[in-house]
């Protein structure tokens, strides 16, 4: 179905390496951001959260490539990376100019969002160091030759960030690919990441190009049609349109386009509240698919990372040569275990993982 590692007599240095930016979020707790006094500090970003994801709860080696500025706010986020377990020889370290006027490292403010009141994100990361990577910084051929991993993860997040980053992007697609690595990828449309950079049209153009490329696809609805045009038939105004037979109407035109693509995965997501949504995936491949179960009203505390959660969830079970069902089960379950905690990445554990998949209640555990 996907490709083999890279052939080498020795086990590869990593089971995932990620390319992607990673900023500082700061958390207002139950406050507004324009309302807080004090904030509390998480590191977080759509492609990282998949590797630490894969590293803290399922227990595989992870790297992530990146860039941070040398100064106290990057060893910030150094140490929280620490914490997470991600190995971090692959960070390239960009010298401080003394006030961030050239490059600097990203911030990233979220309040939660509580009932009829949504999520709000507020991003501040313009010239972050992530986004001054281009083609030719990164030793590609090192990583997946010379050192080795199975697997390469990226998304969308990251090649908006800048006119170089989607090259960079490209440049280690096509290197994973010349080593036999798989390539996963997920949309993240953000439109702010466009809007001043040739908005929808130019981020189709872009992911076009990505796609073309890729093994495993993730995204939610809108990401399938802002960053490649794809519409999904048949929506319902109350609902998701996307239902797993819509779903499948989308695959069958998109897999045409790009025949490259093995695996195609989604979230079903309807957001009742802020605090409520309903909750639920679907997974193509081989020409099957694959439903988790719904989870109808499922109680959120923090929704963001839900998806990245879902992603590692799913690469994990294929990995470890699991099927589609498990696949979209295991990402599924991961996606809603992370949202009742607060921050972008996961603190649960593979048998919360496990014992949610298996439909135990969620009674103390003693």
């Amino acid at each position: 179905m996907m490709h083999s590692s890279a052939a080498d007599p020795h086990q590869p240095a990593w089971d995932l390496v990620a390319l992607g930016e990673v900023m500082l979020r700061l958390d207002p707790g139950e406050c507004r951001i324009h309302t807080a006094r004090e904030f509390r500090a998480w590191e977080g970003g759509g492609e990282y959260n998949v590797a630490r994801a894969l590293r803290r709860c399922f227990g595989l080696r992870t790297a992530i490539v990146t860039a941070v500025v040398d100064n106290p706010i990057g060893h910030l986020l150094e140490d929280l990376m620490l914490q997470g377990g991600v190995d971090l020889s692959l960070v390239r370290w960009f010298p401080y100019d003394g006030v961030g006027r050239t490059v600097r490292n990203p911030l990233n403010f979220t309040e939660r969002g509580f009932g009829v009141r949504a999520a709000v994100g507020c991003s501040d990361r313009a010239n972050s160091a992530a986004s001054k990577l281009r083609r030719g910084d990164v030793d590609w051929d090192e990583i997946f030759g010379s050192r080795g991993t199975r697997w390469f993860h990226t998304g969308g997040i990251f090649a908006g960030l800048s006119s170089t980053t989607a090259g960079v992007v490209l440049e280690g697609m096509e290197a994973a690919r010349r080593h036999g690595v798989t390539v996963s990828y997920d949309l993240n449309f953000r439109a702010s990441l466009w809007n001043g950079a040739g908005g929808v049209e130019r981020a189709r153009e872009v992911n076009r190009t990505i796609v073309s490329q890729v093994d495993v696809l993730f995204g939610n609805e809108e990401d399938y049609t802002a960053a490649l045009g794809f519409e999904v038939t048949g929506s319902d105004a109350n609902l998701s349109s996307l239902n797993p037979a819509n779903f499948r109407r989308m695959i069958e035109e998109l897999v045409l386009v790009y025949p490259n693509l093995h695996v195609v995965a989604t979230t079903l997501r309807h957001a009742r509240t802020a605090s409520r949504n309903d909750w639920g995936a679907v997974l193509w491949t081989g020409g099957d698919l694959f439903e988790a179960t719904q989870r109808e009203d499922l109680e959120i505390l923090d929704r963001i990372g839900g998806g990245d959660s879902f992603a590692s969830g799913v690469i994990y079970s294929l990995l470890s040569g699991g099927s589609g069902q498990e696949a979209v089960q295991y990402g599924a379950a991961h996606g809603a275990l992370a949202m009742t905690t607060p921050g972008d990445v996961s603190m649960v554990s593979l048998a919360e993982v496990q014992r949610v998949v298996q439909g135990v209640s969620a009674r103390v555990v003693r």
